[in-house]
């Protein structure tokens, strides 16, 4: 099957087609072309008087033998099998009538033209016979003994054969500069997809965890309302609105400068962060360096989750968080000291569903990065554990 194919397939577009070709190959081929021309109509037109019919007959030979190719060069690039080889023919015919008027050159040219272009361009079972009978014409016609005229069939064929291999080595070339232009423009575009996905992961986490609790202390002073309570207390509910109002939108700030690696080293976040329980401790363990902005981000945000899980279910309870900067990874425990305990929690570690924004959510940021996220009782309290790449 593959031996069909390959002796029966026509050389590929790009090869065909200038595709892909260098200005160094392009201005190569198009001056052997008007070399060879000059040459040509220089030989015919020198050998006879200008007004003769054999010089007549010289120009509109040349003329025709490089309408001829370019004709022929546009056949094969539409990869038209019968009319290419009827150009071919044509082309044997005239170097047969070069050879009967003595313009030798021109026959001559035209045979070797023949040899070169079909092997170079047609399928091989059709350009091994065409080389061969071109051959054979040039072996009839030419003044050389058989050495040197074997010798040039080789050569011929040789040169044939060199183009074709060259023009394919091109090709494909060309093709595989597509397929890593197609790869990377994919490539581009998975990045700007994730890079949404990410903004909208970060966008949905702040606002989740904002607009819920704004939505509880709203309510709240709704019920309160209705049930005509004291003032104090109903204003104590939209103050705290406020309050988580604010946060949210400092938290929103806090994650467009983080996505724009504008935020601080993640120990200064840590360190602020504790700052607002006293009761909270900041260990900080290995060799500093800069995190990337999904890893920096995901520790900020479970830090955060834990401690808020702490002062909801655990109040006053005392925290410890440990950072540690490993080869490869950053670690971080969150452990809270406290008696009170959320009942959803269970001793298999297994985080509860909620709005998206708990340690679940936390836990699905942290697989995103290839990382790793644990959270249960132990016999010291509640202990958040992540460990993302860094």
């Amino acid at each position: 099957m593959s031996r069909r194919v390959t002796w029966t397939s026509w050389p590929s577009r790009e090869a065909l087609s200038r595709e892909g070709a260098t200005r160094y190959g392009r201005l190569r081929a198009w001056t052997g072309r008007v070399f060879v021309t000059g040459l040509l109509l220089w030989r015919g037109v020198s050998e006879h008087p200008v007004l003769s019919w054999r010089t007549l007959f010289d120009v509109v030979a040349v003329t025709g033998c490089v309408l001829g190719v370019w004709v022929f060069f546009r056949l094969t690039l539409a990869r038209r099998l019968w009319t290419s080889l009827l150009i071919l023919l044509a082309a044997a015919g005239l170097a047969v009538a070069a050879r009967v008027v003595g313009f030798d050159v021109l026959a001559v040219v035209v045979w070797c033209g023949v040899v070169v272009v079909a092997l170079r361009r047609l399928p091989w079972a059709a350009a091994v016979p065409v080389a061969a009978g071109a051959l054979v014409g040039y072996a009839a016609t030419a003044d050389d003994t058989w050495p040197t005229t074997a010798a040039t069939a080789a050569g011929l064929f040789l040169l044939g054969h060199v183009l074709r291999l060259d023009a394919e080595a091109r090709g494909n070339a060309l093709r595989l500069q597509l397929r890593e232009r197609a790869a990377l423009e994919a490539q581009a575009e998975s990045a700007a997809l994730t890079e949404r996905a990410r903004i909208a992961r970060e966008m949905h986490d702040v606002l989740a965890h904002s607009l819920s609790a704004q939505l509880v202390h709203l309510e709240a002073a709704r019920l309160l309302i209705e049930r005509d309570a004291e003032r104090e207390r109903i204003l104590e509910r939209v103050v705290a609105a406020r309050a988580m109002a604010r946060e949210g939108l400092a938290e929103t700030r806090q994650a467009l400068s983080a996505l724009r690696g504008e935020t601080a080293p993640v120990e200064e976040y840590l360190r602020d962060l504790a700052a607002l329980t006293e009761a909270t401790a900041v260990e900080v363990g290995g060799e500093r360096r800069a995190l990337s902005a999904e890893a920096a981000q995901t520790v900020r945000r479970v830090a955060q989750e834990a401690l808020t899980n702490v002062r909801r279910h655990a109040p006053g309870a005392r925290v410890r968080l440990r950072l540690a900067y490993e080869p490869a990874h950053v670690a971080l425990e969150i452990r809270d000291f406290g008696a009170a305990r959320d009942p959803g929690r269970d001793g298999g570690g297994r985080v509860p569903a909620g709005s998206g924004y708990g340690l679940l959510g936390m836990r699905e940021r942290a697989e995103l990065l290839g990382g790793t996220m644990e959270a249960g009782p132990d016999e010291e309290g509640f202990v958040v554990r992540l460990r993302v790449p860094a």
